[in-house]
C-alpha cells in the first residue's frame, strides 16, 4: 500500500498525536493489547461467481468456500461479511447442496455445520448473498480514506467526463464487504473468480484468465483462476474500458491497463516494470513467484496504491502525460513500492497489523534499492532523507514504537513509522551487516516464510541465522521502542599533542541509543574518516591524532543514522563540507543551509554559487531556490551561470528552477527566453516561463495561460501558477489549483503570499458555477479527513472552509436557481461537512 500523498506544503502544520484508550484484553494484560487472530478455521479455497448491478451499486455473489478446522475440532465456522444480505448457506458435497443453519449480525456470519470437523478435513460451505458497499458503515483511515471495499465510479454514467469503472480495495479488512471470508492477515487461500460484465468492459484479476466467455444481453464472463494461496485482503477486481499495453518479463506476461487516453504513454509510465522484477528477484535471489504482472489505474482511488497480488492498483495520478514525464515520472517509486510488496507483503505477509514493518518498511525501502540501481547513489540519498524528513514532520511519530500492539484502529499503524522510519531503520541495517548478510538474510526471510506469514523477530532470526550477529539490540530499540537519537557535539583540540577529541552527546528525553557513527574529520579541506561507537548518553568521547585543528568536523557524515543533529557551522565551514564531500546528504545540507541563510549572511553565496554545478540536480535546483539575483552582488556571482542553466540543463526541472530565478529580476531582457519556454513540452518549463512574463508583461498572460495542460501536474507547477490564474482569472485552470486553494488557511502558516492566493482561489471558485472544481475541492477534503487525526482544530478549520465555501455557492443558487449542477455542488459540500461530524 503506498498512502495518498497529501502535499507537505498543505499539511505540515496539523500533524497531531493519535490519543488512546484502556481497555482489558483477553490476554490478561492492562491496557490496550492488539493480540494476534486467533486461527480456528485454514482458508483453503475460495472460488466465487459475481455479477454486477451498475443502477442499484450492488453486487449479487456466489461463494464456495473450502476449509477445514486449524488445529482444534469445530462445528462452526465464522466469516466477515460487511453490509450484506445473506440469501443462502448450504453445505456442498460434489455439487449437491443441503441447508445450513446460520446467524447474520453486526457484520458477523456464523454458520453452524453439518458435524464436528478435525483438523486438515475439508468442507465446503456455499454462500448465495449480495454485496451491499453502500452499506457498510466502517471508517478509514490516514492510509486509506475509505473502507467499503467494492467501489462503482460513475456507475449509472451520469459525469460524462468520467468512465465507469468498478475496483476493489481489500486493505486492511475490507475484501469481506464483497465476499464473506476470514479477513485476516494470518489467512491465506487460492482462488478463482467468475465475473459477468458488459461485454465493451474488460477486467483484471488475480492470477491468470483462465477463459472468457460470451453471454446473452451483451455480457461476458470472464474466469481468473490464482493457484497460489494469498491472504484475502490481496483479493482484487477491477472492471472498466481500458487499453491493456503489454509488455514481458522473461516468460511472463506484464500488462499496464490504462485509461485509452494515456495509452500512448503508458510504457514511459511503467515501462520500467520489467527491469525492477529483474532487478528485484535478483538483488533477493528469489525469482518474482506470481503468474503475471499487471497494474492498472482506478478513478476516484480511495488511497496511492494497492499491491494486490498480480493485479497492482493505482490512483489514476500514475497516468500522466508528456508535459510531466519528461520533468519527471512521479510515479516510479510507488511503482517499486508495489511490485516488491510481491515479496513483502504478498509472498510472505504481516502475521497480524501490529508487524505491518514487514510489509511497508521493505516497500518504502525498495525505493531506496531501485533508485540506487537505475540512477544511482545520490538519487537514492535524495529519496531517503525526503522520507526521514516526512516522519520527522509529524511530531506523534515520536512516541510510536515501530512494532506496537497498542494501536487505537489498525488503520493507525499505516503511518510515518511503518513506512518512513522503518524503510530508514531497514538502510542502517543494511549497512550494519554489509550487503552479503542483508540481501542473504533477506532471502532466508523469504524462503523459510514463503506463502505464509512473519513478523519481526522472524526477519530478526533470519539475519542473525546469516551474519552470526546477535542483533537484539538493534530490534529492541529501534524495532520495539520509540524515537530516535538527538545529537549535538564539540570539539576540543590539544595543540602540543595534536590531538582532537570530538565529544558526542544524546539530547533525547529519556532512553539511551547505541550506534556506529561516522565522523568526517577535515584538515586542509580534505576529509578523514573515522567510524565510532557511539553507546552513552552523555560524552562519548572520540580522540585523534591529527596535524592541525581540524577546519570541520561532519557528525554522520554518510547519512546512514537515523537522527537529529544540531550544527553550529559556519558559512566557511559549510563551504569546506559541500566543496570536499562525497555523499551526498552532506553536500544537500551545505547548500540547503546556505539558501536558508545567504540572505541574513552573504558569506554563504559561494556555497550556493558552487552548487550551481553539482552533479545532482536536486542539488542545483536546491541552489537555484536560495539565489535572489535582483540582488547585485548575487547577480554578479552567479547571474552567468544561471542563465545558461536557464537554455542548456539536461534536467528540465532545472531549467525551470533557472527560469523562476531568472523571472524575480523582472528584467525584460529575458522575455525571449521566456517565450521561448511557452513552447517547451515540459509543464515546469512552461509555469516558469509564464511566470517570469507575468513579471515582465502581465498583459500577455491571459492569452498564454491555456497553453498549460495542468491535469495531473506537480504541487510545484501548481503553487507556480495559483497566483497568475487566480489573478487573472483563468477559468479553464480553475479545477486544476481547486485542490490547493482548498487548503488555503493552513498554506498561510508557511507560505503566506501563497496562502493569500490561494485563499482568492477559493473564494472564486466558490462563488462559480464550476462543477469539476467544487468536485476537486471536496474530494481532496475528504481524504484529508483521515490523515489530521485527532486534531479538533484543524477538524473545525476545515468544516468552517467548507460552511464558508457554502454560503458562496448558496448565493450562486440564488442568482441562478435553473443551473443544471448548483444543487450537485451544493450536495457534495454538504456531504462533506456530514462526514466531519
Amino acid at each position: 500500500m503506498k498512502k495518498i500523498l497529501i502535499s507537505a506544503l498543505l499539511l505540515g502544520v496539523i500533524f497531531s498525536s493519535q490519543t488512546a484508550f484502556a481497555q482489558t484484553d483477553t490476554s490478561g494484560r492492562t491496557g490496550i493489547y492488539r493480540a494476534s487472530h486467533t486461527k480456528m478455521t485454514e482458508l483453503k479455497h475460495t472460488k466465487l461467481k459475481v455479477n454486477f448491478d451498475y443502477q442499484k451499486e450492488q453486487m449479487a455473489g456466489e461463494e464456495w468456500l473450502t476449509a477445514s478446522p486449524y488445529f482444534y475440532p469445530t462445528d462452526s465456522l465464522v466469516l466477515n461479511a460487511k453490509g450484506m444480505l445473506i440469501h443462502e448457506v448450504a453445505l456442498d458435497k460434489s455439487g449437491s447442496k443441503s441447508p445450513l443453519k446460520y446467524e447474520y449480525k453486526n457484520d458477523m456470519l456464523k454458520i453452524n455445520l453439518d458435524k464436528t470437523y478435525n483438523k486438515n478435513q475439508d468442507y465446503t460451505v456455499y454462500i448465495k448473498y449480495t454485496a451491499r458497499p453502500n452499506e457498510v458503515t466502517q471508517k478509514g483511515s490516514a492510509a486509506i480514506s475509505d473502507a467499503k471495499g467494492l467501489y462503482f465510479i460513475n456507475a449509472q454514467g451520469t459525469d460524462k467526463d468520467k468512465p465507469t469503472q468498478i475496483w476493489t480495495q481489500g486493505e486492511t479488512e475490507s475484501s469481506s464487504a464483497w465476499f464473506p471470508t476470514i479477513d485476516k492477515t494470518n489467512q491465506k487461500t487460492t482462488q478463482e473468480i467468475y465475473m459477468t460484465v458488459p461485454d465493451k468492459y474488460v477486467t483484471l484479476s488475480n492470477g491468470l484468465m483462465k477463459s472468457s466467455t460470451k453471454e446473452a444481453n451483451g455480457l461476458r464472463t470472464d474466469h481468473w483462476i490464482m493457484d497460489k494461496k494469498h491472504t484475502p485482503y490481496l483479493f482484487f477486481m477491477g472492471v472498466g474500458e481500458y487499453a491493456i499495453v503489454k509488455d514481458k518479463w522473461r516468460n511472463i506476461d506484464v500488462d499496464y491497463y490504462v485509461e485509452k487516453e494515456y495509452e500512448p504513454y503508458a510504457k514511459q509510465i511503467f515501462g520500467n516494470t520489467p527491469e525492477m522484477i529483474e532487478f528485484f528477484s535478483k538483488r533477493l535471489n528469489y525469482d518474482y513467484p506470481w503468474s503475471k504482472y499487471a497494474q492498472i489505474t482506478g478513478r476516484d482511488y480511495v488511497s496511492g496504491a494497492m499491491e494486490n497480488t498480480t493485479a497492482t492498483l493505482h490512483q489514476e495520478s500514475a497516468q500522466q502525460k508528456p508535459g510531466d514525464l519528461i520533468d519527471e515520472n512521479r510515479w516510479e517509486d510507488t511503482i517499486a513500492h508495489e511490485l516488491f510488496h510481491h515479496w513483502f507483503g504478498d509472498l510472505v505477509t504481516a502475521e497480524s497489523w501490529s508487524n505491518l514493518t514487514v510489509n511497508e518498511s521493505f516497500a518504502n525501502y525498495s525505493q531506496y534499492l531501485w533508485n540506487e540501481h537505475k540512477y544511482g547513489k545520490d538519487i537514492a540519498d535524495y529519496g531517503l532523507m525526503k522520507e526521514i524528513k516526512g516522519y520527522m514532520m509529524d511530531p506523534s511519530n515520536i512516541s510510536k514504537d515501530l512494532v506496537r500492539f497498542n494501536y487505537h484502529s489498525r488503520e493507525d499503524m499505516f503511518d510515518g513509522v511503518s513506512y518512513n522510519k522503518g524503510g530508514a531503520i531497514l538502510h542502517m541495517l543494511r549497512n550494519y551487516l554489509g550487503d552479503d548478510a542483508f540481501f542473504a538474510g533477506l532471502n532466508d526471510y523469504l524462503k523459510t516464510n514463503e506463502y505464509g506469514t512473519g513478523e519481526a523477530h522472524q526477519l530478526r532470526l533470519s539475519l542473525e541465522k546469516v551474519s552470526g550477529k546477535d542483533l537484539n539490540w538493534f530490534f529492541n530499540q529501534w524495532y520495539f521502542d520509540s524515537g530516535n537519537p538527538k545529537i549535538s557535539y564539540t570539539t576540543t583540540f590539544e595543540p602540543v599533542k595534536k590531538q582532537v577529541t570530538i565529544s558526542v552527546n544524546q539530547d533525547q528525553i529519556g532512553k539511551n541509543f547505541q550506534f556506529p557513527l561516522a565522523i568526517d574529520i577535515f584538515e586542509n579541506g580534505k576529509p578523514t574518516r573515522k567510524n565510532v561507537w557511539v553507546d552513552a548518553k552523555e560524552k562519548n568521547d572520540f580522540t585523534f591524532t591529527v596535524s592541525k585543528n581540524p577546519e570541520l568536523v561532519n557528525i554522520n557524515a554518510d547519512g546512514v543514522l537515523l537522527s537529529e543533529i544540531t550544527d553550529n557551522k559556519t558559512a566557511d565551514q559549510y563551504f569546506t563540507q559541500y566543496q570536499n564531500s562525497k555523499e551526498f546528504l552532506s553536500r544537500y545540507k551545505a547548500v540547503e543551509n546556505a539558501a536558508e541563510n545567504v540572505s541574513k549572511n552573504p558569506n554563504f553565496l559561494k556555497v550556493l554559487v558552487a552548487g550551481l554545478k553539482d552533479s545532482n540536480f536536486r542539488i542545483r535546483m536546491k541552489a537555484l531556490t536560495g539565489l535572489d539575483l535582483s540582488k547585485p552582488d548575487q547577480a554578479k556571482s552567479a547571474i552567468s551561470e544561471v542563465e545558461k542553466m536557464a537554455s542548456n540543463d539536461s534536467k528540465t526541472l532545472v531549467q525551470a528552477a533557472a527560469i523562476s530565478a531568472l523571472g524575480k529580476t523582472k528584467d525584460k531582457k529575458y522575455l525571449p527566453l521566456f517565450e521561448k519556454g511557452m513552447n517547451a513540452v515540459s509543464n515546469s518549463v512552461k509555469a516558469n516561463s509564464l511566470a517570469g512574463i507575468a513579471a515582465v508583461d502581465p498583459s500577455r498572460i491571459a492569452s498564454l495561460a491555456d497553453k498549460i495542460d495542468l491535469e495531473g501536474a506537480s504541487d510545484e507547477v501548481i503553487a507556480e501558477l495559483l497566483p497568475i490564474i487566480v489573478k487573472n482569472k483563468i477559468e479553464k485552470q480553475m479545477p486544476a489549483i481547486a485542490s490547493t486553494a482548498a487548503f488555503y488557511p493552513f498554506i498561510k502558516f508557511q507560505k503566506p503570499e501563497l496562502g493569500d492566493a490561494a485563499e482568492a482561489g477559493f473564494n472564486w471558485i466558490m462563488s462559480s458555477d464550476n462543477l469539476k472544481a467544487t468536485e476537486n475541492v471536496t474530494k481532496v477534503l475528504t481524504q484529508v479527513k483521515s490523515q489530521i487525526g485527532q486534531n479538533p482544530q484543524a477538524k473545525m478549520m476545515i468544516v468552517q472552509i467548507l460552511k464558508d465555501g457554502l454560503a458562496k455557492k448558496m448565493a450562486v443558487l440564488k442568482a441562478n436557481p435553473s443551473s443544471p449542477t448548483i444543487h450537485q455542488q451544493i450536495d457534495l459540500i454538504n456531504k462533506t461537512i456530514e462526514a466531519y461530524k
